[in-house]
């Protein structure tokens, strides 16, 4: 009797992830193309076409190379690293509730970009940053996330207990956000308002010499990323056992830090902190690839990651609407379904055992 393909064959596996590839390559390309049809404007998508080849005339094309390409391109980016860096600390602790949000790594790189906007002048506010200004604001947001990182690193060391890691973790996140609440406090008038508007998160204010400074921060931390897939597979088995194969444990940690800490951190100095996509993200990859491995995790966290920021990115927007929801609130209605989703699966498997 047949009873349906057998999935644990290496060959079906090959060919059932190399459609699933495939699939959301079309996906991510056509909810790219969609995203740049929409918004408060309505225009035919042969217009869009004439703007991207620099024939539709002055107005449309500053709509469209200005504004609605650069915000696509931003969303793509943004998903991309927070869904790598979600995977990398959920690998790392080995804890499939870690994130960049939860653990309080964006709220390490929105203390360090408190320091420069709120610390400085208001001429170094988030509106006025050029040139090596923006470097200072994402080397700022680097060095907070990886302060945070190795403060988790070390309190995960001692504690075993995974629940009581997250709660720490959102307790070091509430002491940082006391921490900007002070500085805001005795900030003045204008450089607390450009921090207040950081804040709230876009994808579309981004300057042009912003987008480069993301593109290349996020195009490093994903070469680091795929140089540490041996590392984060040997690591899925345990310190203890990647340590008896050869693995360096502490270079390991060290690259996945740095890793993780340009990633979320380049993110969060130029968008502001998003929430729920670093930890919803890789466990959806998870599902879809039915695989533990990084090979086709960290490619498929990519995909995965491009397409549900865009979605959001498009939700956000409400189609038909002049108005525009706070992208947040957006990942929030994504991310905390799965969140919950996660611990309930991991609850019902704790009682079969």
């Amino acid at each position: 009797m047949n009873n349906g393909p057998d999935i644990t064959r290496p060959d079906f596996s090959r060919r059932y992830i190399s459609l699933i590839f495939i699939i959301m390559l079309v996906l991510l390309a056509v909810l790219f193309i969609l995203d740049l049809f929409l918004g408060s404007v309505a225009i035919s998508p042969s217009y869009i076409l004439k703007a991207i080849f620099g024939t539709a005339g002055p107005d449309v094309e500053t709509i469209v190379m200005d504004f609605r390409l650069p915000k696509a391109i931003t969303t793509l980016i943004v998903g991309i690293a927070l869904s790598i860096s979600g995977l990398q600390m959920q690998t790392l602790f080995r804890n499939p509730l870690a994130g960049p949000y939860v653990l309080g790594i964006s709220s390490g790189a929105s203390l360090g970009v408190a320091v420069v906007i709120l610390g400085f002048s208001s001429s170094i506010a988030f509106v006025n940053l050029h040139g090596l200004g923006n470097w200072i604001l994402v080397i700022s947001a680097w060095a907070g996330a990886g302060v945070v990182m190795l403060l988790i690193m070390y309190i995960s060391s001692r504690v075993r207990n995974i629940m009581t890691i997250l709660i720490l973790g959102m307790m070091l996140a509430s002491g940082l956000s006391a921490v900007v609440s002070i500085m805001q406090y005795f900030s003045s008038e204008t450089m607390l308002k450009a921090y207040v508007i950081w804040t709230m998160g876009s994808l579309g204010n981004l300057s042009s010499g912003q987008l480069n400074v993301l593109v290349i921060s996020v195009l490093a931390g994903i070469l680091l990323s795929i140089f540490s897939i041996k590392m984060l597979n040997a690591l899925l088995l345990g310190e203890n056992y990647a340590g008896s194969i050869g693995l360096n444990i502490r270079f390991a940690r060290i690259l996945i830090f740095a890793c993780t800490s340009i990633l979320a951190g380049s993110v969060t100095a130029f968008c502001g902190p998003i929430g729920f996509i670093g930890i919803a993200v890789p466990h959806i990859a998870r599902n879809i690839f039915r695989t533990s491995d990084h090979k086709v995790l960290i490619p498929g966290s990519i995909l995965a990651g491009g397409i549900v920021m865009i979605i959001s990115d498009i939700v956000s927007q409400l189609p038909g609407s002049e108005s525009v929801l706070p992208i947040n609130s957006v990942t929030s209605l994504i991310g905390i379904p799965v969140v919950i989703w996660v611990i309930l699966g991991k609850r019902n498997n704790s009682r079969s055992f």
